[in-house]
């Protein structure tokens, strides 16, 4: 039996794009901060908002765009926004 395509999708692609891009921004500057305490307190409180990415696009590679997907990206972009409203970074 063949294996059902999974059906893609160039917007959301380019979202994802645009989300790995912020993950990897807001890595870079946690990675900056010289204070220990403060960096391992930031990477904690970022480590949702990676997961969400690393869901978001798992899920898309797996399946292709489906019925799942946008609400995978709203999760993302909600933790990712509470996250920037609450660190000042």
């Amino acid at each position: 039996m063949a294996k059902k395509r999974r059906k893609l999708n160039k917007d959301f692609e380019k979202k994802i794009y645009s989300s790995k891009k912020n993950v990897e921004l807001i890595l870079a500057k946690i990675y900056d901060i010289d204070d220990e305490d403060i960096q391992k307190e930031y990477i904690s409180a970022f480590n949702s908002v990676v997961y969400l990415y690393d869901e978001l696009k798992e899920d898309y590679e797996q399946k292709g765009f489906n019925d799942n997907s946008e609400a995978f990206l709203k999760k993302y972009k909600n933790a990712f926004n509470l996250f920037e409203s609450e660190f000042e970074i």
